[in-house]
């Protein structure tokens, strides 16, 4: 069904932009020979349907005097909306240049060459999809990425996506020492440190490597990390100096972090058994893992974010 002129295409603009659902088969069958023309003319079509709806928004808005309209003037003024929509696409710096940008990044392309899966054939445009082919990401990803190391070399990842592959390996250890999931040790590690972006650092700027916020109590032998950091005091949020551990490697915090959740008796009852990422947040915060009374609730909603991305990355 076509959405405009009969023939599909709009008046005034190139016989190449079509918004009929032929045209879009065309588009997805040609993707594979051509795939950086089929971008362009996918873009070029979203551009257009965008276009299209803001006209159909700005007429909708626009008070009608009611006298002289009927269905004979509403087509013309809507065939004439088609026209402008046409008019105003493809024009450089744009927004179907933007599309052409965000689907190229998202389908390997560059410099022109389409990325190709194991046995050397471009990918295709499937459905003109905007999310990521995770087979691509993880073909492009390094070798050792897989087993922890950071992935911070394939742009194509998210910084939550990123952060999980660079601790995975050791949140499955962890899980597999205590029984704890790895997701709820890698919600709270990405919760404490901002997914890695606000990590716990030296007074030489390195890193302490403390992904969980642990503070240095009285019978910490190690290396100590001094910083300043919130804390509530009946609620209210003080600013404060505080000592926190550092260690060698994530490894060794993850480690550290599995010691005192599953052996210290103010944590193993209350959080080692949780089954859910709710009870594993409330177990905390009835421990005293935190004083922010919202700590659950953040920890909760960061955790089931944290499940996603395994799952998306699995």
């Amino acid at each position: 069904m076509s959405l405009n002129s009969p023939s599909g295409q709009i008046p005034g603009t190139n016989a190449g932009l079509t918004m009929d659902v032929r045209s879009l088969e065309r588009l997805k069958s040609s993707s594979s020979a051509s795939p950086q023309s089929a971008i362009r003319e996918t873009a070029k079509q979203l551009e257009s349907l965008f276009m299209q709806e803001l006209m159909k928004s700005m007429r909708a808005s626009t008070m009608s005097t009611g006298m002289l309209d009927n269905q004979a003037t509403e087509m013309g003024t809507s065939m004439l909306d088609t026209q402008f929509a046409g008019q105003m696409t493809g024009r450089p710096g744009g927004l179907s240049d933007l599309i052409v940008r965000q689907l190229e990044r998202q389908m390997g392309l560059k410099n022109g060459a389409a990325s190709s899966d194991a046995s050397g054939n471009a990918a295709p445009l499937n459905g003109l999809s905007m999310s990521t082919d995770l087979g691509q990401r993880r073909a492009a990803a390094p070798a050792a990425a897989s087993a922890g190391a950071p992935a911070s070399g394939d742009k194509r990842l998210s910084a939550s996506e990123q952060f999980i592959r660079k601790h995975q390996a050791a949140a499955q250890e962890a899980q597999a020492a205590t029984g704890m999931a790895a997701g709820h040790i890698l919600g709270q590690a990405a919760l404490e440190s901002g997914w890695g972006k606000h990590e716990i650092k030296m007074k030489d700027g390195s890193s302490s490597h403390n992904l969980f916020g642990i503070k240095a109590t009285p019978g910490w032998t190690g290396k100590v990390a001094e910083v300043t950091t919130t804390e509530y005091v009946g609620g209210v949020a003080h600013k404060v100096t505080a000592k926190f551990r550092a260690y060698d490697s994530y490894a060794d915090a993850f480690k550290d972090h599995a010691r005192l959740l599953s052996q210290s008796p103010r944590y193993s009852q209350t959080v080692a058994q949780a089954d859910t990422a709710s009870g594993f947040a409330r177990g905390l915060q009835k421990a005293g893992y935190a004083t922010d009374p919202a700590y659950a609730d953040k920890l909760t909603k960061v955790i089931n974010t944290a499940l996603r991305v395994q799952r998306s990355l699995a």
